[in-house]
């Protein structure tokens, strides 16, 4: 049975991370934001969260973004492993594989950093 898919509201949770256009950000909370903001400014690392939010079971076998992306699955092991560290994704790994998914709270929280205020 297939999960189903939640989409994201910036404004439905309390924030993590203040939204930066509402006061000056303090050092670690500026430092948060980069980790997340850096880990999405790269296109192939786009393309993964774009094919995770779209699959319809809300996961997705690494073995399956080879063939849409184009890249060696090192390559992309890369890529996922940053968006990990990062907090984006989280992997599962079952037998020789691993099966990821997006951590839609964190992306809601960059995504409400950029939000304006008021």
């Amino acid at each position: 049975m297939a999960k189903p898919v939640a989409t994201i509201d910036p404004r439905a949770k309390q924030q993590c991370c203040p939204s930066v256009l509402a006061s000056p950000l303090d050092a670690s909370q500026a430092a948060e934001l980069a980790i997340g903001f850096t880990a999405l400014a790269d296109p192939v690392r786009l393309r993964l969260l774009s094919l995770l939010a779209a699959a319809p079971d809300g996961e997705v076998c690494v073995c399956e973004f080879v063939e849409p992306l184009g890249k060696s699955q090192p390559t992309i092991s890369h890529h996922l492993k940053i968006l990990s560290d990062a907090g984006l994704v989280h992997g599962d790994r079952r037998g020789k594989w691993v099966w990821y998914s997006l951590d839609r709270e964190r992306l809601a929280d960059l995504m409400s950093a950029l939000q304006p205020v008021g």
